[in-house]
């Protein structure tokens, strides 16, 4: 598989849906495939809160390879010898694309808090001018889960002829009380630690003390993404080899699993993107724009397929309903299709259980 990585920088400003503008930014994409001669087989990937645009295939010295490589790859669901895949890392992660922690003056000097709150819509229109300037004006599909699936909606309402399809998975039309909730353990968890320093930590920081904030904030994300069942079926009620039972920080297998995986985190990512990210998921709303989520939805005249999976406690399966039912009650069943799977590892379904929905997205893509 052919992986190219670039970055594009933008000069023409991007008025944001909050009033503010960004006059200069740049966009880091990855692309897999090759893209044929009338740049019909491009397919755009959208990815989640902690994701960027490494969605497939592995670094030369990277021990893992990227997030969603058990779905993008020669002969895999999204097959690139086939389709020429592009992934872009969103406004204001942290990966590589303008973020936060950005140069906002000559001299160096990082936004911080004086960057901008960002929308969905503000994400997806700045990936829209990203295509426009590779001339790609049409794909095939925009696939996008968690977060990427509320940008794959956000294509489908505001750019209905970019792609013969949209697909979304294990998402929501818009923000509910849980998972805003969720967010505001982490959104306070970071603001008052210490070592967060009012957001003037450094990059070595991050290193050194592990923001115990931000790992806590992630934890709160890791019960919800990963849910019930596959703790129950990973873990079990096991305890730690290590630790005595009646030790007092004694801990259990899942103890254990949230505490490496969440201490780890503020490693590899930035706390005042997680912030920002957080605030644009909270929200986020299909039909912001317009009064109610039909009149949006009335805008789609693509294709759009919706992936909820059983056991997701982050964004449940009734609330990709409600999408379906207003599609049908606005005389769209043509255009709409829903299929629930049945799940074992929650919100994460949509990374983890490929094989469970890999025929239906091959099957979306020949229609």
């Amino acid at each position: 598989m052919k992986i190219e990585t670039k970055t594009a920088k933008f000069t023409n400003p991007l008025h944001l849906e909050s009033g503010r503008i960004l006059e200069n930014y740049e966009i880091i994409y990855e692309t897999y495939g090759e893209l044929n001669e009338d740049k019909s087989n491009v397919i755009v990937i959208c990815h989640a809160l902690s994701g960027s645009h490494h969605a497939a295939g592995r670094y030369a010295n990277e021990a893992k390879p990227g997030w969603w490589d058990n779905f993008i790859g020669d002969g895999k669901t999204i097959d690139t010898t086939k389709y020429f895949v592009i992934c872009s890392n969103n406004l204001g992660s942290c990966f590589g694309s303008t973020s936060p922690m950005s140069p906002m003056t000559k001299n160096g000097e990082a936004y911080r808090f004086k960057f901008p709150v960002l929308t969905i819509s503000d994400i997806v229109k700045a990936q829209k001018r990203l295509y426009d300037s590779l001339g790609i004006t049409h794909v095939k599909a925009v696939i996008g889960g968690s977060m990427g699936g509320m940008q794959a909606l956000c294509y489908s309402i505001e750019y209905p002829k970019f792609a013969d399809c949209y697909i979304a998975l294990a998402t929501t039309a818009y923000t509910r009380p849980w998972a805003i909730a969720l967010n505001k353990i982490a959104i306070e968890s970071i603001r008052h630690d210490p070592a967060f320093q009012n957001g003037k930590y450094t990059k070595e920081d991050l290193i050194a003390k592990s923001l115990p904030g931000l790992a806590i904030g992630r934890m709160a994300g890791l019960i919800a993404y990963v849910g019930p069942n596959s703790m129950n079926n990973k873990f079990g009620r096991n305890y730690a080899q290590t630790d005595g039972l009646y030790e007092l920080f004694g801990r259990f297998e899942v103890e254990a699993y949230l505490e490496y995986n969440a201490y780890n985190f503020p490693k590899i990512f930035d706390p005042l993107s997680y912030l920002y990210i957080c605030k644009t998921m909270n929200i986020f709303d299909a039909a912001r724009g317009s009064d109610k989520l039909p009149d949006a939805l009335a805008k789609v005249q693509g294709k759009l397929h919706l992936i909820s999976f059983s056991d997701d406690v982050l964004f449940f399966p009734q609330e990709m309903e409600e999408i379906r039912d207003i599609m049908i009650d606005l005389g769209k069943e043509d255009l709409v299709t829903y299929k629930m799977i049945p799940s074992q590892h929650g919100h994460d379904s949509f990374l983890v259980e490929i094989d469970k929905f890999s025929a239906d997205i091959k099957a979306y893509l020949k229609d």
